[in-house]
């Protein structure tokens, strides 16, 4: 049980307010509306962030920066510790025997070898990047290391590189 679930079955069955029932109830005459004003009038109902008509805090308030989280790559970093415990002397590691082992989880586009931790295997290890101590700890076993690619870039401008290149062929 969940503290959000304690009073669950006490206000389950609550039933609702009777608002309009004449003044002796307490709710009548305005019926909790207040007076006048858009509030007050039937099929009212404004977003909880407007403020009356007046500019909002969140355009009166400057933006700044740039962000491009979006479009960065997301880089898992496997530690030097974990090749030592998943992997047997000799193995292969690949970013698919990673994901296999269960060490990159993550959805990924590129897996960064760091150097935490010692390594006592020789393995051969590829992967999109690899810290100094890293690359430094896996040769030092006797080990090999791949650098893989990581995505393509995008080009830009496609269309305007080919018409050039029909342009030069005129």
């Amino acid at each position: 049980m969940n503290i959000n679930e304690v009073n669950a079955q006490a206000t389950a069955s609550r039933k609702p307010r009777r608002v309009g029932r004449g003044t002796g109830s307490g709710r009548g005459k305005t019926s909790q509306r207040g007076h006048k004003g858009q509030g007050s009038r039937s099929g009212s109902s404004m977003r909880p962030v407007f403020e009356g008509g007046q500019m909002p805090l969140i355009r009166r308030v400057p933006k700044r920066g740039f962000n491009n989280k979006v479009f960065a790559d997301i880089v898992v970093g496997v530690n030097v510790t974990d090749l030592e415990h998943c992997f047997d002397a000799g193995a292969k590691v690949s970013p698919e025997t990673l994901k296999a082992a269960g060490i990159a989880k993550k959805v990924c586009d590129k897996i960064k070898i760091l150097g935490t931790g010692e390594l006592s295997k020789k393995l051969d290890v590829s992967a999109h990047a690899f810290s100094a101590t890293a690359k430094k700890k896996i040769e030092a076993v006797g080990g090999t290391i791949t650098v893989l690619p990581g995505k393509k870039p995008v080009v830009k401008n496609k269309m305007g590189s080919r018409k050039k290149s029909l342009l030069a062929a005129k």
